[in-house]
């Protein structure tokens, strides 16, 4: 009789082991405890030292601000934004009629299409890229590749299109404004406008 009592009391024992392991699993993901530091001044790449700016800005524009708001800021990305000049230039979409509720999808459809060609899953900073022509290439989310350099005077160039304004951060985000859109040829075939002769 009494071998029968310890072992129901063992089954619980361990029954009750598991189960608080379980929730002390719980609780530590819940709180997403802090990596440890290794002690060897190497910085882990879960870090996040970089300087946040606010969702809408300026530099970037609304086009911009939209782009970088589809992608998470805790992973790491580095986006060729289009300036807005270039959006208009290239792509016909200006702030005041794109935005619009009639046209909001739309634009959101050619925004996302842009940020798939010009977003890459790494940080890239310019100090990263060599001078002087040396071509660097990256695959895109949408798989275009990216032909990354910096000209003589130490401007970077992606595809051809230079940046106005580099190394801009938002939690691990790199942001690249860009003065012209990268895209591939079909895409740009297809927002080309189309000339019909009623001018």
């Amino acid at each position: 009789m009494r071998r029968r009592f310890y072992c129901k009391n063992s089954v619980a024992f361990v029954f009750s082991v598991v189960f608080f392991c379980c929730i002390l699993v719980l609780i530590i993901s819940m709180l997403r405890v802090p990596d440890v530091d290794t002690g060897n001044g190497a910085m882990s790449i879960y870090d996040d030292t970089s300087l946040k700016s606010s969702g809408n800005d300026k530099s970037v524009g609304s086009f911009g601000n939209m782009m970088i708001d589809m992608l998470p800021e805790d992973l790491a990305f580095t986006v060729f934004v289009p300036s807005e000049t270039a959006f208009e230039r290239d792509l016909r979409l200006s702030a005041n009629n794109s935005l619009v509720e009639e046209k909001i999808n739309d634009t959101y459809v050619v925004i996302s299409r842009v940020l798939g060609f010009s977003a890459i899953p790494r940080v890239l900073d310019t100090a990263m890229v060599p001078i002087g022509g040396e071509e660097v290439s990256y695959d895109s989310l949408s798989g275009f590749e990216l032909f990354v350099s910096k000209d003589a005077g130490g401007v970077l160039v992606v595809n051809g299109v230079k940046s106005e304004s580099v190394d801009m951060k938002r939690g691990k985000l790199v942001v690249h404004v860009m003065d012209g859109v990268i895209m591939d040829a079909e895409f740009e075939q297809s927002v080309e406008p189309d000339f019909d002769g009623d001018d």
